[in-house]
């Protein structure tokens, strides 16, 4: 156990389990960027990818590795020796370094490699033994625990244990249990299970019925003391339980839950929007904590209630997970100095050239807004970082639309450095611009989602575009902000298709298969 009987270790796998949400590819600079500001709020065990699975995945673990500073750094490993050796070849330069590997236990799971109980049984022994001789932190975890039998399940947690595994996570991979199942269980392993007392209990579950948060808590309850969790819910399917509800439930329900974690909660709202930016999943309004209707008040008997007292209708203070009130103090006079000490409050940190290239850009919205809010300036920031590495880039864009006759659209991008040019028409101004892209960057890539939404409010808001492509079953997902909803179309619709180059190279396959119009 911990040395802290009250102490509940948060173990982030956003940069493993959350980018493998369908279209979710974060670049080698983001996953770097996001595990320093896990790093800095407190994280304790950061998983941060799977090495084996692309050079890139094993080039990020490495260097988030290297800079690490307070937490543990963990890449994740399929129970077999090459998938082991070469994971910690990867967190092997961390101050603190972990291997996670795991094998799926319950019937469903033994069927696919075809191994009988006892075959498996050997399996674990060995590749927890061989983890255990490479590293002193060894996670093992049985992957749909939740749907094992009970007497295999207690007796491959016990194999782990005398392998060396010093965490035992028990995944309910596919979001089955319910939370008295979930506390229930870890509790009867803690209590049957030789050798359970002596290492730590942790729970990973996933959202799939809507109970990942109460089963990770519940889970607690029975003795875990280690939650396994993402940014924003983020993850397969449904998604996992929420680092920021987790959290914030432990420190709101003290009472009834007297545990302890060292995440810093000022810093979950700034986490939650840069992870939605460079994921391309945006945060629903309604989300516990982070959303954007979190803290507002619309009925009249709330709001009255709000003035008299905050607390009659809030549990918690928005600057307790570091949310600043939207004010209206920047516009176009605004200066310099003024738009660096709002995007300072907000999370950002620009000087030099990039302050002057944002500033430029702040200008020309301020210029089509009478009034520019927090969440604009936002907007303005996620889509200058998601332009900052591109091949493609939206260079001009001219539509023509109405009653009468099919929209037009003549587009100019960047490709490579290079200026290309296409006039196309379409079924409304979008499908357009749509098909100019399409005409100059030749791909197989499916539409599978176009959603559009206001970042703040008024015909002059900005429009926020988020497109989700599918191509030989890579998902990508591209995100744009403008005041001119077509221009955001087109500019999340390109920021897709440069995250498929991306995806392309990650799974170590020439980029240009996506081919480009002739530029010569």
């Amino acid at each position: 156990m911990t040395s802290d009987s009250n102490r509940v270790v948060i173990f982030d796998t956003t940069l493993r389990d959350g980018e493998q949400s369908p279209g979710a590819t974060m670049t080698h600079a983001e996953k770097l960027e996001i595990a320093s500001m896990l790093d800095d709020m407190g994280v304790d065990i950061i998983e941060a990818g799977f090495p084996i699975a692309s050079e890139g995945d094993f080039a990020a673990v490495s260097e988030i590795a290297k800079n690490a500073r307070g937490a543990t750094i963990c890449g994740l490993a399929r129970a077999n020796f090459k998938d082991i050796d070469r994971c910690w070849e990867a967190v092997k330069h961390a101050k603190s370094p972990r291997i996670h590997t795991f094998i799926g236990t319950s019937p469903l799971h033994r069927a696919i490699p075809n191994l009988t109980r006892d075959e498996m049984a050997d399996r674990i022994h060995d590749t927890v033994t061989h983890a255990r001789n490479l590293c002193d932190n060894v996670q093992w975890s049985p992957m749909d625990a939740t749907r094992t039998e009970w007497d295999y399940l207690a007796r491959t947690v016990e194999i782990a244990i005398k392998a060396g595994a010093t965490t035992i996570n028990i995944p309910d991979t596919v979001g089955y249990t319910a939370p008295n199942e979930s506390a229930e269980l870890i509790r009867r392993l803690i209590a049957e299970v030789p050798g359970a007392t002596d290492v730590i209990f942790a729970t990973h579950c996933h959202n799939d019925l809507g109970m990942a948060t109460a089963n990770s808590l519940a889970a607690v309850e029975g003795g875990a003391r280690q939650i396994e969790c993402t940014i924003n819910g983020l993850g397969e399917r449904a998604g996992n339980t929420a680092l920021e509800e987790v959290v914030m439930a432990l420190k709101v329900r003290h009472d009834i839950m007297p545990f302890t974690t060292g995440i810093d909660t000022t810093k979950l709202m700034a986490i939650s929007r840069r992870v939605s930016a460079v994921s391309g999943f945006a945060v629903q309004p309604n989300k516990a904590i982070v959303g954007k209707n979190a803290f507002a008040h619309e009925s009249g008997i709330h709001q009255d209630g709000m003035l008299k007292n905050a607390e009659t209708f809030e549990i918690m203070r928005p600057e307790d997970v570091g949310l600043t009130e939207t004010s209206l103090v920047m516009g176009k006079h605004s200066g310099r100095a003024a738009l660096r000490s709002k995007l300072a409050e907000l999370g950002y940190d620009v000087e030099g050239n990039q302050l002057a290239d944002v500033f430029v850009r702040f200008k020309a919205l301020a210029d089509r807004k009478k009034e520019v809010f927090d969440d604009d300036l936002i907007a303005l920031m996620q889509d200058e970082e998601r332009s900052g590495e591109d091949r493609i880039k939206v260079g001009t864009l001219r539509v023509v639309c109405g009653t009468e006759g099919q929209a037009e659209a003549a587009l100019t991008l960047m490709i490579d450095g290079e200026s290309v040019s296409s006039d196309a028409v379409g079924d409304g101004p979008v499908d357009a611009a749509f098909n100019a892209v399409k005409d100059l960057v030749a791909h197989q890539a499916r539409l599978q989602l176009y959603q559009v939404s206001a970042v703040t409010e008024g015909t002059d808001a900005q429009a926020t575009v988020t497109v989700r492509m599918e191509e030989d079953g890579r998902i990508v997902s591209g995100q744009s902000a403008d005041t001119d909803t077509v221009v955001a179309s087109v500019r999340a619709y390109v920021n897709a298709l440069n995250r498929l180059l991306m995806r392309r190279e990650k799974a170590g396959k020439d980029a240009r298969e996506i081919s480009y119009k002739d530029v010569s």
